[in-house]
């Protein structure tokens, strides 16, 4: 199914050089677990001093709730009616609040803090795996800005929300005010993992008959905004295309695609089916 060959990065680990190309995973549509499943895996996988960069696109088929990794979803989200709906729920690597995965392209990136040009701090490299997002939209036509900078209205940034897109982080994407989707970073061992969404069409809806009370009354008054309401319908394929290219423009590198190797699947499929799978992680956060 996936082959990947992970490639040597030029340099050593206090002077690596620039890359010219980062690897590309085009995933497509898979369910909650094998999503989640996957991105730990090629995390885990991932040797800062050798390994090159990697980017990954992919959809969500069913669609699903992630929830934060410190969050105690059980508050906010009605685990047995997901449960009695066929919803999925699973817990993710970052932290945050509750997303919900509907019709979508979501994106990850695993890379080394060095392979990241002027980013000299975690914030600054936020910044920086954003900015290819700006790119993106502003090629679709769209007067896209980072929340810290069109912060007009001096609404509190940073603030904690039980459900991710109720709030509004400094490198969050803004378009004439509202935010458009989500992003989380997570860093281990030297290495930085960042995923986020890009709403194709807006599915808030869909997710508040699964929320608590209070959790759905917030998500009803969350300023979002998706493509779709932006009057952006594009072929799927063609929003990948310039995906790719605002994320090669902003690193200057080129893409390479790839398919994961013999061991990132067989550690994906082993978490899946012994993590994201699991009650004891999904519901409570315990470590399997």
């Amino acid at each position: 199914m996936f082959a990947i060959c992970w490639h040597k990065a030029q340099g050593t680990r206090h002077g690596i050089k620039p890359l010219k190309f980062w690897r590309f995973i085009d995933s497509g549509s898979m369910d909650g677990a094998t999503n989640m499943a996957l991105d730990e895996a090629i995390l885990a996988s991932f040797d800062p001093d050798s390994s090159t960069p990697v980017f990954r696109l992919y959809g969500w088929d069913p669609a699903a709730f992630s929830i934060g990794r410190f969050q105690d979803a059980g508050q906010s989200l009605d685990f047995r009616k997901c449960r009695d709906s066929g919803v999925a729920a699973v817990r993710r690597m970052t932290a945050g609040g509750i997303i919900y995965h509907g019709d979508e392209i979501t994106y990850s990136v695993v890379c080394a803090p060095e392979h990241i040009p002027d980013a000299r701090s975690i914030k600054e490299s936020f910044r920086k795996l954003c900015g290819f997002l700006l790119l993106a939209y502003r090629e679709l036509g769209l007067d896209a800005g980072f929340a810290a900078d069109r912060n007009v209205s001096g609404k509190k940034l940073g603030e904690r929300t039980a459900f991710c897109f109720a709030g509004r982080e400094e490198y969050d994407i803004v378009v004439n005010g509202s935010k458009i989707g989500g992003n989380a970073q997570r860093r281990k061992r030297d290495v930085i993992f960042q995923h986020g969404s890009i709403p194709l069409r807006n599915c808030l809806a869909e997710a508040s008959g699964f929320l608590r009370e209070d959790e759905s009354t917030a998500l009803a008054e969350a300023d979002t905004v998706s493509l779709e309401e932006l009057d952006i319908v594009r072929n799927i394929e063609v929003l990948k295309g310039i995906l790719l290219k605002s994320f090669e423009i902003n690193f200057s590198i080129s893409l390479s695609r790839m398919e994961p190797d013999a061991q990132v699947t067989d550690m994906a499929a082993y978490l899946r089916e012994s993590k994201y799978s699991s009650d004891s992680w999904n519901m409570y956060g315990i470590k399997v």
